[in-house]
């Protein structure tokens, strides 16, 4: 089981969507919110592009209720679907891939190149 502290990041199971944010089960034992103005740095247009009931994410715990077993949780920054920390979502959005696509690109060519030739 995963120790519940602020700040740490557990898996939940998506109960539950609405247009204002979605809803989670965290270990059987508490329930989250993840407000829409926790889901992403961006705008949020519809809720449901970032979950459905029944996926299993990674949230960030940002506040603990345990007479209540509540908690809100937030998905911004996170690798939520899966979490590993490969990219990040930013305010410069996708500036990361502008910036490093061309060099990524040259780098699976080379790599093509030299599988073709063995």
């Amino acid at each position: 089981m995963n120790i519940l502290e602020i700040g740490n990041i557990v898996k939940a199971e998506v109960t539950g969507v609405e247009n204002y944010g979605i809803f989670v089960k965290v270990n059987d034992e508490y329930n989250g919110l993840i407000h829409i103005s926790e889901i992403s740095e961006g705008f949020v247009k519809n809720v449901e592009d970032f979950a459905k009931i029944g996926d299993e994410i990674y949230c960030k715990i940002l506040d603990i209720d345990n007479e209540e077993h509540n908690m809100k949780l937030t998905i911004k920054n996170l690798n939520y679907k899966n979490n590993k920390k490969k990219f990040n979502e930013t305010i410069r959005g996708f500036s990361v891939l502008k910036d490093n696509l061309d060099d990524w690109i040259e780098e699976k060519k080379k790599e093509i190149e030299k599988n073709q030739q063995n």
